[in-house]
C-alpha cells in the first residue's frame, strides 16, 4: 500500500522530497508544482510525472492525491507556506510541511488548528532526530541510562569567520529575525524531543562587527536560556557562519541526567555515552559510536518514510512524529525569544500550546 502524494515547490528541498517519495515504496509520486513554470517543468522531466503551476489546478486534476508536501520558501523560509498547507488541508489532504511551519506565529495556529478541524495530519520536516545517533539516545533514556534529566546544551550553526561573510544577502533574509525564524525550529525541536515543554524563555542576540558595518539587519548570534516543565534547564547557541564552533563540530547535543550523559556530534556522525559514576567506583569510560555516516541528507528519507508509515498506519493524530504541534512549539519558542530578547532579556513564558483531546482507541 502506498500514499499517493504530491510536492508543492520545486526547489532543492523540494525535489529532496520528491527524491524521498519515489525511492520509498510507501509512497507513490503523482504531481509536482511550482509557480516558477520552468522549476516545475525541470522537476517533472526528472521524476516523470505532470507539472502545475497552480496547487488547486494540481488538486483538481489529480483527486486521488492524498498528501502534499509544502516546501515553498518566501521570507525567512516560510512565509510562503501558509497558502498552500491551508489550501491542501480545506481539499481534503494532508500536509507534510518544511519547517518552519511559518515565519508568522499566528499563521502557524491557525494551521494547528485547521488540520484538527479537517481531521487531517500535518507533519513537519524536523527532521534532526530522526538519525541513528538520535535513535540510539532515545533506547539510552527508555532504558533508564540517563536518569532524571538536569540539563540541555546545544550548540547548533555554520562554521565560518569575518573572512567568509559574504555580505548583505537577498531581501528574504533582510529581516532583524529572518536566522532565528528559519534556523531555531530544528534545535527547538530537538531539545523538546529530549527534554519536553519548554516554559520558560531567556534570550540574547548580536551580531559581529563584519555585519553591522556592512548594514546587515541578522541578529545572527542568538543565546537562549531556558526551563523545562520537568524543571531541568538548557541553554541553545546558534550563529551563521560567524565563527567556528570548536568540540562537536556545526552540530552538538549535550543531555545530562542523574545516571549519565550522552552527546550527539554532528546530528548524524557520532554518539558518546558517558555512564554516571557509581558508588565507591571509578568513573567508566565513555562509550563512543561512529555511524560512518556524514551526510546531513541521510536524515530526508528516515524522516519522510516515518511520516509515510505514521499515515498510513492511521497512528492517532497527536501521535504523528514531528506534528505540525510540534512545529507551532518550537515556534512559539522563537517568538519567546524574540519577545524576551526586545524586552532586554526579560523572562517570557511562551504561548500555551493547543490543548489535545485524546483519541479514544488509545486514551480509553
Amino acid at each position: 500500500m502506498a500514499l499517493k502524494v504530491a510536492v508543492v515547490g520545486m526547489g532543492g528541498i523540494g525535489n529532496t522530497h520528491a527524491d524521498c517519495y519515489q525511492k520509498d515504496e510507501l509512497a507513490e509520486l503523482i504531481a509536482v508544482c511550482d509557480v516558477k513554470k520552468d522549476k516545475a517543468d525541470a522537476a517533472a522531466e526528472k521524476f516523470g510525472v505532470p507539472a502545475y503551476y497552480s496547487l488547486k489546478e494540481m488538486l483538481a486534476a489529480h483527486p486521488e492525491i492524498e498528501s502534499v508536501s509544502v516546501t515553498t520558501s518566501g521570507y525567512e523560509n516560510g512565509s510562503w507556506h501558509y497558502v498552500p498547507a491551508m489550501e491542501a488541508l480545506d481539499a481534503g489532504k494532508h500536509v507534510l510541511v518544511e519547517k518552519p511551519i511559518s515565519n508568522d506565529v499566528r499563521e502557524a495556529r491557525e494551521m494547528v488548528r485547521f488540520a484538527a478541524e479537517k481531521d487531517l495530519y500535518l507533519g513537519c520536516n524536523l527532521n534532526h532526530y530522526f538519525t541513528t545517533p538520535a535513535y540510539e539516545a532515545d533506547a539510552l533514556i527508555q532504558e533508564g541510562k540517563i536518569g532524571e534529566p538536569v540539563y540541555i546544551l546545544h550548540k547548533m550553526g555554520f562554521d565560518g569567520s569575518s573572512a567568509t561573510y559574504g555580505g548583505v544577502s537577498s531581501p528574504r533574509w533582510q529581516r532583524p529575525y529572518s536566522h532565528v525564524k528559519a534556523f531555531l525550529a530544528h534545535p527547538f525541536s530537538v531539545m523538546r524531543h529530549y527534554g519536553g515543554n519548554i516554559t520558560h524563555v531567556q534570550c540574547f542576540m548580536d551580531k559581529p562587527g563584519v555585519r553591522k558595518e556592512a548594514d546587515d539587519l541578522m541578529f545572527s548570534i542568538n543565546g537562549v536560556h531556558v526551563r523545562f516543565e520537568n524543571g531541568s534547564m538548557g541553554y541553545l547557541l546558534s550563529q551563521r557562519g560567524d565563527a567556528r564552533f570548536g568540540l562537536g563540530g556545526w552540530w552538538s547535543f549535550e543531555m545530562a541526567g542523574t545516571k549519565g550523559t550522552f552527546c550527539i556530534e554532528n546530528c548524524v556522525e557520532k554518539l558518546t555515552y558517558w555512564p554516571g559514576k557509581e558508588k565507591d567506583q571509578d568513573l567508566q569510560d565513555p562509550i563512543v559510536t561512529n555511524t560512518g555516516i556524514t551526510d546531513f541528507g541521510s536524515t530526508f528519507p528516515t524522516r519522510i518514510h516515518a511520516y509515510l508509515e505514521d499515515v498510513l498506519n492511521g497512528v492517532p493524530k497527536e501521535h504523528l512524529r514531528a506534528s505540525g504541534r510540534d512545529a507551532l512549539a518550537t515556534l512559539e519558542y522563537t517568538f519567546a525569544a524574540i519577545r524576551s530578547f526586545e524586552e532586554g532579556g526579560a523572562l517570557v513564558i511562551p504561548e500555551a500550546l493547543p490543548n489535545l483531546h485524546g483519541d479514544p482507541s488509545y486514551v480509553w
